[in-house]
């Protein structure tokens, strides 16, 4: 895994947009991880998952993701919409009306659970279930391991956001859904955690694209203007959610 997803995949505390009553979110400097500070890294995201209750030990996991490369190998699970994948899939055809097309499209790799997912949620007119059972399963709160719907158009956002970034590469997931109780421990450990957050909904995604720059990845993001964009260059990754037209720093 490159430094730029090393560093985003130890943040602990995925940021959101502030609600008018909270603080404005500044996001922690990030510096290249050492065998050292991945190490630390570890503990602390074990601390948090402790502290909600959540999975009984994220380590394994997370050592493990660490020590493959981004385009390891395949899960091999599979579903009937949707399935675990590796590497990219980039250099396809960009449609200049992404949203006409038979057949929506993405894939994931969760920086945090090493789970990826490749799916196609949308094809004939309508969402597919199966595929959006899939989505919600690897956006779930890593810490707690609970789901919720995630906002389709959340994934539409995605998927437009790609077509005009010309690429379908797998998109790098840092924050999907967060529950009320990670939440929580969440603020009361940071002042940088709104307590009324999009990710609470499941209306909210922090990623990444590895061959986008990240100013890239946000400029799109404001020019579709369908929803909230948080940049976080020093901590590699853009916030983009379904609320109400926004964009902070």
């Amino acid at each position: 895994m490159d430094e730029r997803h090393a560093a985003a995949r130890l943040l602990t505390i995925a940021c959101d947009a502030p609600s008018a009553s909270d603080a404005s979110l500044v996001a922690s400097s990030a510096p290249a991880p050492t065998r050292r500070s991945l190490l630390a890294g570890f503990a602390k995201l074990a601390t948090g998952a402790a502290l909600v209750g959540g999975v009984a030990s994220p380590l394994p996991a997370l050592a493990k993701a660490a020590t493959k490369h981004h385009s390891g190998a395949s899960h091999g699970h599979s579903a009937a919409h949707g399935n675990l994948m590796h590497g990219d899939w980039s250099n396809a055809r960009a449609a200049t009306r992404p949203l006409s097309d038979n057949r929506r499209v993405l894939a994931f790799n969760h920086l945090h659970t090493g789970e990826k997912l490749k799916v196609t949620y949308w094809a004939d007119g309508k969402y597919l279930p199966t595929a959006l059972h899939d989505v919600n399963s690897i956006l779930r709160d890593w810490r707690t391991n609970q789901t919720i719907a995630m906002d389709p158009k959340l994934l539409d956002l995605m998927f437009q956001m790609q077509h005009r970034l010309h690429t379908n590469e797998t998109i790098q997931v840092i924050c999907g859904y967060r529950c009320p109780k990670t939440n929580a421990m969440l603020a009361a450990n940071s002042e940088g955690v709104a307590s009324h957050s999009m990710h609470m909904e499941g209306k909210a995604i922090d990623l990444d694209l590895a061959s986008k720059p990240l100013a890239r990845i946000r400029q799109v993001a404001v020019e579709l203007k369908q929803g909230g964009v948080g940049y976080y260059p020093k901590s590699n990754f853009v916030h983009v959610d379904t609320g109400r037209v926004r964009q902070w720093a």
